[in-house]
């Protein structure tokens, strides 16, 4: 029997279906995107956005040393994710929660700077390092957006499906969750833009 990690995830997820005289099975590794999928996406969203900015902001280590150190939470996270052999909801909701942390403060720092206008009042620095690339809103979604589309391109190519329910090997894995940290940091971007910058508050 050939090895299911050569085929395709939708191959992999097909033959898995119709075979049932398989001795050979494939385990699910991300969750059904229903109703409560989203509830809990929103919530852990929001839960890395306030621990994003408490750890680079509250806490005053800034955003360069926090970035660093939630990217690198982010990646012992995905390593644990990826090494799973069928779905663990607290190792995919861990995953969700770093990619949201760390796309916070890779969003500030890419977007930020250390004028006044995003420091406290008193405040000359944040933490140690860069203080920030201050490329703006606008400059730091078009990198982004660039990006994300770079990764969909690369995705495409790859064969790799894009229906979460038929993602069941780590080479389809990997590029869904390069997608999830930018798409993070890409909506941080939008969502900083549209309070801070664009009037609405």
């Amino acid at each position: 029997m050939e090895n299911p990690e050569l085929h395709t995830d939708l191959d992999v997820a097909s033959t898995h279906r119709s075979a049932a005289g398989m001795t050979t099975s494939v385990m699910k590794k991300l969750p059904e995107v229903t109703l409560a999928f989203w509830v809990m996406k929103i919530a852990a969203t929001t839960l890395g956005e306030t621990a994003g900015d408490l750890f680079a902001q509250t806490l005053k280590p800034g955003y360069f040393l926090t970035t660093i150190a939630l990217f690198l939470i982010f990646v012992v996270t995905l390593v644990v994710q990826l090494r799973s052999r069928h779905y663990n909801p607290f190792f995919y909701w861990t995953v969700i929660l770093s990619t949201s942390m760390a796309g916070t403060t890779m969003s500030d720092f890419m977007n930020r700077d250390a004028s006044a206008k995003f420091l406290s009042e008193g405040a000359t620095s944040l933490g140690w390092g860069p203080q920030g690339l201050g490329l703006g809103y606008p400059t730091g979604a078009a990198i982004l957006i660039s990006i994300l589309l770079v990764i969909f391109a690369v995705w495409k190519v790859s064969g790799m499906t894009f229906q979460i329910r038929d993602i069941v090997t780590f080479r389809g894995e990997v590029p869904f969750w390069w997608a999830i940290l930018v798409s993070n940091t890409l909506g941080t971007s939008m969502g900083d833009f549209l309070s801070d910058s664009s009037g609405l508050g």
